[in-house]
């Protein structure tokens, strides 16, 4: 097993290679779009969990080269392969179903939550065909009966914040001392 620190370096090296390429269809990079849900959470207070799966919620676009593209805006399943990349890596399961959940939360969200779909943005609409549309109400009842079904529509609002121009990217250095705590916890 390779240590924390080659872990840490490892991923967060997929935002130091891929990190300043266009958030597919957004007016931010990928690095910017990361580092404002990640500011988001420890605004709000959440613990280093949550706010390290804000920062690697996307994290399936950068890790999974050669993957299937959902029509020009990014990986197909990027939220799974995101969330087994940082399984595979050591992080904690919580840690990955939330990452693997921003998707689920969106697809919740235009069920139960009236406007929610007219409020995304074109690239968020195009890439929920490719997610499984619209969920079941069977679906959202499941959902709603998981213990990380509040935080996880949290993320999902975050991830809709994050698109601001002009945020100063978050040290990564306060990310990477996140990671290496839960790492060796």
């Amino acid at each position: 097993m390779s240590s924390h620190g080659q872990v840490i370096d490892r991923v967060f090296g997929l935002y130091e290679r891929f990190g300043a390429s266009d958030y597919i269809g957004e007016p931010v990079s990928q690095i910017e779009h990361m580092s404002q849900a990640a500011q988001l959470a420890i605004a709000e207070g959440f613990d280093d969990e949550v706010v390290l799966a804000a920062f690697f919620h996307d994290i399936g676009h950068l890790c999974a080269e050669g993957a299937e593209n959902m029509g020009g805006y990014g990986i197909v399943s990027h939220e799974r392969l995101g969330a087994d990349y940082l399984r595979e890596a050591g992080f904690s399961e919580r840690l990955a179903r939330l990452v693997e959940y921003h998707v689920q939360a969106k697809r919740y969200l235009t069920l139960r939550e009236t406007g929610y779909y007219e409020r995304l943005s074109e690239a968020s609409r195009r890439t929920l065909e490719y997610q499984g549309g619209v969920m079941t109400e069977a679906e959202a009842d499941a959902f709603e009966q998981d213990p990380l079904c509040a935080v996880s529509l949290r993320m999902r609002q975050w991830d809709e914040l994050a698109k601001e121009m002009d945020v100063p990217v978050m040290d990564l250095g306060v990310l990477k001392d996140k990671a290496a705590r839960l790492l060796a916890a």
